[in-house]
């Protein structure tokens, strides 16, 4: 894996450049990878796995870069479950983006995989593992991912749209003022709210270290 450099970045990509306000509640940084709080929360919990360089989707990543992405995964889930009683996690792979750049989603909800998906469970394909979705990319150039504590998910892509995930889980969330991001960054009041939420979630991260 090459090292991260300024080549590696792009202009006008929220997720590139280490001052971007998309990167300013940082909880954990690695090699390849920073791990921050959404600033734009769906729930307090919310917390985004990003890699510093300029990737579609975990099913574009490298051996190696994968390998320290599902250590973060893993160690980001274990605190989310153990704080917040439950965690899913999701990933719209190319399809329903509005920031180009990989960024796996982790945040406590307790719902079933038909609350994300009512169309049906016909509309839902089951993975046994994350990797997967290295092999379903190279195969389709696309995927919607997401994860219950029922399992692993993907998608009918047929049924994708923008914020497809965000606009589903806010819904499921009773939230639906925070589907969308840039409506929700508009909004002094939910921001505010957003604010505390941010703070209690580093204050979490911190005392859970600590132990």
């Amino acid at each position: 894996m090459k090292k991260f450099t300024e080549a590696s970045i792009r202009k006008e990509c929220p997720h590139c450049d280490p001052k971007s306000f998309a990167l300013r509640h940082l909880l954990k940084e690695t090699e390849n990878f920073w791990v921050v709080c959404d600033v734009h929360p769906l729930a307090e919990g919310h917390i985004l796995i990003i890699p510093k360089h300029h990737l579609s989707c975990v099913g574009e990543y490298g051996k190696e870069l994968f390998q320290e992405f599902i250590k973060l995964y893993k160690e980001f889930s274990i605190f989310v479950e153990e704080t917040y009683g439950s965690v899913n996690s999701f990933e719209h792979g190319k399809i329903g983006q509005t920031v180009f750049h990989s960024h796996v989603h982790l945040l406590p909800f307790s719902g079933k995989a038909i609350g994300i998906v009512p169309e049906g469970i016909d509309k839902l394909r089951k993975i046994n593992s994350i990797s997967k979705l290295i092999e379903i990319f190279n195969n389709d150039g696309q995927y919607l991912f997401f994860s219950t504590k029922e399992g692993k998910w993907i998608v009918d892509s047929s049924i994708g749209a923008p914020r497809f995930f965000r606009d589903r889980y806010a819904k499921c969330l009773e939230k639906q003022e925070r589907g969308s991001w840039k409506e929700m960054h508009n909004n002094k009041q939910i921001m505010k709210k957003a604010e505390n939420e941010i703070y209690n979630l580093e204050n979490h991260w911190k005392n859970y270290n600590s132990k």
